[in-house]
């Protein structure tokens, strides 16, 4: 299928990145790459593309011809793959994608992409700082393309993990069989859910808080408002917190590197 290109005039002589997904209100990203951009004087401009359907992701691509990289968050980690050209091992390994490397051909229709996922890496660095000896298993709340990629990550720690979901499943239990035992064994617990997400901070997951200790520790990958519900109920019970904003950044710099190596080099 062939597009039509209308390009803003403001960025015909720039580089431009963005992010897909939907809803992008709670985003930081266009703010932290513009500014980037500005302090270190890179001709270059980061927007948002709020798309309702991943099938509007090819005239993204159509309408922008100087458009060379992109974040990928949700609901689009997973329905992204059949738009790909291929995937690098991370994002093969967990079956999810958070960043597309755009490499254009001789025509504005003409273009690769490449799908890798740099959320492994940073929520690993992220958060073995904060673990001890004493946690060694956790619940991963949440079945999406975030999940799988801190799955992904305490395996690499050698950390025993359980998905958690509102459905039943071989590979999860849901919230309503999570017991007391099943609390005290896990001391790290990972939302990877949107819920509490930015405009709607008043959700949190129907996760049995009531069970948390002091020993637990907290980590919601929501950054966006800075203490979510889930982080104030596990305060309460006196576990350590943790928002996802340092591995919003983590993932940032690790996503411009994909974006700007030679090709040559991957």
């Amino acid at each position: 299928m062939q597009y039509n290109i209308i390009m803003a005039p403001e960025f015909i002589n720039k580089t431009v990145y963005g992010l897909i997904g939907y809803p992008l209100s709670h985003s930081l990203s266009m703010s932290y790459f513009n500014r980037k951009f500005a302090d270190e004087n890179i001709n270059a401009s980061y927007l948002n593309f709020e798309i309702e359907d991943i099938g509007q992701l090819m005239e993204v691509f159509a309408q922008y011809p100087q458009l060379q990289g992109l974040n990928v968050t949700a609901p689009y980690k997973e329905q992204v793959i059949p738009y790909l050209t291929s995937l690098d091992e991370s994002a093969e390994k967990v079956g999810a994608v958070n960043v597309i490397k755009i490499i254009r051909g001789a025509k504005d229709n003409d273009f690769k992409l490449i799908g890798f996922n740099t959320d492994i890496n940073a929520f690993r660095m992220s958060i073995e700082p904060l673990l001890d000896k004493s946690k060694r298993s956790a619940m991963i709340l949440g079945t999406g393309g975030a999940a799988k990629a801190v799955k992904c990550a305490l395996d690499q720690l050698e950390i025993q993990s359980t998905f958690v979901s509102r459905r039943k499943s071989a590979s999860t239990v849901t919230y309503e069989e999570i017991t007391k035992a099943m609390v005290s064994r896990n001391k790290i617990i990972v939302n990877a859910t949107p819920l509490g997400k930015y405009p709607d901070v008043d959700a949190c997951p129907d996760f049995p808080f009531r069970f948390l200790s002091q020993d637990h520790l907290c980590y919601d990958l929501i950054y966006n408002p800075d203490e979510t519900l889930f982080m104030k109920k596990a305060i309460e019970r006196g576990a350590d917190v943790k928002n996802g904003l340092e591995m919003l950044l983590l993932q940032a710099f690790e996503s411009y590197k994909i974006w700007t190596a030679p090709e040559t080099n991957r």
